[in-house]
Order: C-alpha cells, then structure tokens, then sequence
C-alpha cells in the first residue's frame, strides 16, 4: 500500500513539474512550508475539478444554450435576464457568504457544497423544459438559473480563498488556464459529436445535455472534497452582515482596490454582448448547427486561448485585462457598425459565429486576468473581502446594465453592441491605470 501510494506521488510530482515548467515543484511564493508540500497533489486536484465544472459550464451556457432553449420552448422574451441574473445571482450575495466563510478556518467545504447545489439546480432546468411548455418551462429555467447562481457564489468565493493557500502566485494563473483549456478542449469533441448533422434537436436531447452537466458538477464536488487545505483565519466572522456592510467602505479608504473595481465593471461588455451575437444570427437561421456552431466557437475559444491567456497572467494579469478588453472592444464595435451600416444584413452565416470566437478569446483573457489580479493583490482574509465586495457590487451593476441592455434592444441589438464596445474600451484605457501586482 505504502508503495502504490509512492509511486501515485512520484506520478503527481512529475506531471506538476511537467505543467509548472520548472525543476524544483516546490518552488513557492506566498504559502507556508507544509502547503508548499502539498502542492503538486493539491494543483492536480483543483484542476480536476475546475476541468469539470469549466465542461458543465459550457454545455449549458447561458450565453448559447440556454438562451436557444428558451426559444426552443416558446419563451424567447426571457433571453434577455440570462446573463445578468446567471452573473449577479451569484455575486450579489458575496459580500454576506464572504463574511460567514472567513469564520471556518477550513472552507473547501463551501465549494463542495457550492458544486453540488449547482448539480441540483441543472436538474431543476431539465425538469422544467421536461415537464412544463412555454412560458411557464421558460421560468422554470430561470428559477433554476437563479438556485445554480445562488450555489455559484459559495464557490467563487471558497475557491480564491483556498487556491491561494494552497497554489503558489507565480503558478494560479496557469491552474485556471489549463483547466480552461482541457474543458474547452472537451467540450470541442462533445459539440462535434452531439451536434454534427443534426437540424433542431428535440427537447430530450437538451434535457440529456442538462443532466450530463449535472453529473459533472457531481463529480467536481467528489474531487475538490480531496484537497489537503490548511486552517487558515478565522479573525473578525463574529457577525457576518455587519462585516459585510463595514467592507463596503474599503470602496472608499482603498485606492488600488476602487480602481480594480472601477475597471472590472467596465469589462463587463465582454460578458453582455455574447448574447446579442446570438440573436442576431438567429434573425438569419434557426436551424441546429447554428447552436452548435456558436457552441464550437465558445469552446474552441477556451482551448486555444486559456492557457497562453494563464501563462500571460503570471507575468502581468494587468496586460492581459488589457489586451482582453481591447479585443472583446474591438469585435463589438466591428459587428454592431457593420449591422448598423449594412440595412441587408450580412449575407454570411458564419459571420456571427466566427465573431463570437474571437469574444469569447477576449472574455477568457478579461475572466482570467481579472480573477488573477484579484488574488494576487490580496493576502489571507483580505483576499475574501476584496472578492466579497467586488462581486457584490459588479452584480449589482450587472443587474442595472442588463436591464438597460434589454430595453434597449427592443429598439436595436446593433446599437447595444455598439455600445458595450465603447464600454469595453473604457475599460482597457481604465486598466491602463492599474498597477502591477505580479
């Protein structure tokens, strides 16, 4: 036993040495000498897991599944609270969650249970589009969208927290990179194989997709539950609300921290806009490949762009939330002036498809350089507040923009893209004035 269990470590070692890219593994920055120790086990573990949750995370994507479901069902006025309420959902509530995890000094309990909540809620979904037609399968979709977002919140904050105890800064912007990458790559050979030749998939074939994703949060829950995580704070958890509310002043006595804040909330164009493409490509078709055409760009995106986009994100996040939003700026700006100049259209299908590429390539670097800025600008309990306050406020925000965004597309989609785009460039000249942290 004693042997096996040696061998399995020796493999660990050399596959971590293998992704880190260096001769000692153990080689660490900002963690303590015991989980320094543990972090070729631990690395191998929170990329199974992230792996995991990245492939459910694309398979029922509210930017392209989800929103073709709710047409597919009859419900397509819904299409607009996707995104806000799949992001707020899970960001509003941080502040108070961030709070109540600080008082357990072991918290990869949170994400275990984050994970599993997230499962149940995909079941819901299915159950809703199974059982239910119409507006009312619409909302039952989103009551489910809301219960994964709420169990979302609980593992985006326990994962920042726990990653930075147990994985080294020069090594967490590669973890979620490659995770990105694997999952995408994944998710590449699913789509070809699920959506190749196929013209409007029934209902059940959705409702075996929901309950695939649900199976693999599962399984996330089961492998993150394995991470060897050392106690850590537990200092000022006595009332978790007030503690949330006395964080919000760090908006006001943080400098470094409001201007983080200040651009991440202009990055959000990069997550808004996603949908928009989608809409207008179904103006020109409704057939099946189309979704899956969008599906491929997404995940071909995670796959090729994820890992340089974590490799970059050890030498500068700030580049990289630069160079992201730039692009995702870019791209809107070039799909909404060409629909806004053009009263035909554009003539090609592939066009829209091959555009959400290259935003999703931009929203990969904006998701990855911002949550990498995030953790390494911060230590110990300060990493949980920062993440706490920001998520709560950007959801917030999400909330009101999402709102602005659906009215505003009522009058033109183009012009909502046009100005997300403006709102993207905002925010790589705000970036420009970040400072480094690496």
């Amino acid at each position: 036993m004693s042997t096996l269990h040696t061998s399995k470590r020796r493999a660990t070692d050399q596959l971590y040495q293998l992704i880190a890219n260096e001769e000692d593994a153990r080689a660490c920055a900002d963690i303590s000498a015991e989980a320094c120790r543990q972090v070729p086990d631990n690395f191998i573990r929170i990329l199974g897991s992230l792996v995991l949750t990245k492939l459910g995370d694309l398979l029922i994507s509210p930017k392209t599944v989800l929103a073709w479901l709710l047409g597919a069902v009859g419900a397509p006025a819904l299409v607009a609270w996707l995104v806000p309420i799949r992001e707020s959902g899970s960001l509003i509530p941080q502040m108070v969650i961030g709070a109540w995890v600080r008082q357990k000094p072991v918290r990869k309990g949170f994400w275990v249970l984050g994970s599993v909540g997230q499962a149940l809620s995909v079941v819901v979904m299915a159950a809703s589009i199974w059982f239910l037609d119409g507006y009312a399968a619409g909302s039952g979709l989103i009551l489910g969208l809301v219960l994964f977002s709420l169990a979302r919140g609980f593992c985006s904050v326990a994962m920042k927290d726990v990653q930075g105890k147990c994985i080294p800064k020069t090594r967490r912007g590669r973890l979620s990179g490659l995770a990105t990458t694997v999952g995408g790559s994944a998710t590449v050979i699913l789509t070809l194989l699920l959506f190749w030749g196929q013209d409007q998939p029934a209902i059940g074939f959705y409702v075996a997709l929901l309950l695939l994703a649900s199976l693999l949060w599962l399984g996330a829950a089961l492998v993150f539950s394995s991470v060897d995580e050392e106690a850590g704070e537990t200092s000022g958890g006595a009332d978790a609300l007030r503690h949330a509310l006395r964080n919000l002043s760090l908006l006001r006595t943080d400098r470094h921290f409001r201007q983080f804040v200040i651009t991440r909330a202009l990055l959000l164009c990069s997550a808004l806009a996603a949908p928009y493409f989608v809409l207008l490509a179904q103006q020109q078709g409704q057939s099946g490949w189309l979704l899956g055409a969008f599906l491929l760009a997404s995940s071909l995106a995670s796959s090729v762009s994820a890992s340089i986009w974590g490799w970059m994100a050890d030498r500068s996040s700030r580049q990289v939330m630069i160079l992201g939003a730039s692009i995702a700026s870019g791209v809107c700006l070039l799909v909404g002036g060409i629909n806004l100049v053009r009263t035909d259209g554009v003539p090609a299908a592939w066009f829209y498809p091959l555009a959400f590429f290259v935003l999703s390539i931009a929203h990969a670097g904006v998701r990855l350089g911002r949550k990498t800025y995030l953790v390494d600008m911060a230590s110990g309990n300060q990493r949980t507040d920062y993440t706490a306050v920001s998520n709560t406020v950007i959801g917030l925000l999400l909330l009101v923009t999402g709102g602005l965004s659906a009215l505003a597309s009522l009058i033109s989609a183009e012009v909502v893209i046009v100005m997300l785009g403006l709102l993207g460039a905002a925010g790589a000249v705000s970036a420009v004035r970040l400072a480094e942290v690496e």
